[in-house]
């Protein structure tokens, strides 16, 4: 489980795409304390560290994670969001994300709001019904609140803060980025669903 509080911004060193996607991932993450086995979610993707170094990590992407996110558009210097799996006893400063990525949303909008910019998403179909106004997502890894819903678009602003501290300065219209939808949202909807 992770927070989607990014504490690091890794960079891809290398990909080899054989059966699955393996990476080696560079991070300011102190190596040494970094299990083989660990969770790490990289863009919002929990991923198991297969290798490490002094300075990275690899990890293994099965074709399957490729086909739901968008890690197959990786390359070599890409930033990525990175977060370590939550300790009993850690503060939770965003939501419970699982890293489990639900799909795949597009940036449609980008606008200058003062010192923040508000982005404007557009979700799969299938999960819009999930996103709620003033409800928690996580995009690329980050847990952020949505502002508005619009049919399968929604809003979120990104303060200066979070645009420095993840990937989020470099983030373009028409990027697409990794959703997971509040799993509260999504135990809620199926709730409703069962009793209508």
């Amino acid at each position: 489980m992770f927070t989607g509080i990014i504490t690091d911004i890794g960079e891809i060193r290398d990909l080899e795409k054989r059966g699955d996607l393996r990476a080696r991932i560079a991070t300011r993450y102190d190596t040494g304390g970094i299990d083989l086995g660990a969770s790490i979610a990289s863009d919002g993707v929990c991923l198991t560290v297969i290798a490490l170094g002094d300075g990275w990590y690899d990890v293994e992407i099965s074709a399957e994670t490729v086909s739901k996110t968008n890690l197959g558009g990786w390359v070599a210097g890409k930033r990525v969001n990175l977060e370590r799996a939550l300790k009993v006893g850690d503060e939770l400063g965003g939501h419970i994300v699982s890293g489990h990525v639900d799909g795949v949303a597009e940036i449609v909008a980008m606008t200058d709001e003062g010192d923040s910019t508000r982005f404007t998403f557009r979700a799969p179909e299938a999960l819009a019904k999930f996103i709620a106004p003033k409800g928690s997502v996580a995009l690329n890894g980050t847990s952020l609140t949505v502002n508005e819903v619009d049919g399968c678009n929604f809003g979120v602003n990104i303060i200066p803060h979070t645009k420095a501290m993840t990937t989020w300065g470099d983030a373009r219209v028409g990027d697409l980025v990794n959703l997971e939808i509040d799993t509260l949202a999504r135990y809620v909807a199926r709730l409703a669903e069962m009793n209508g």
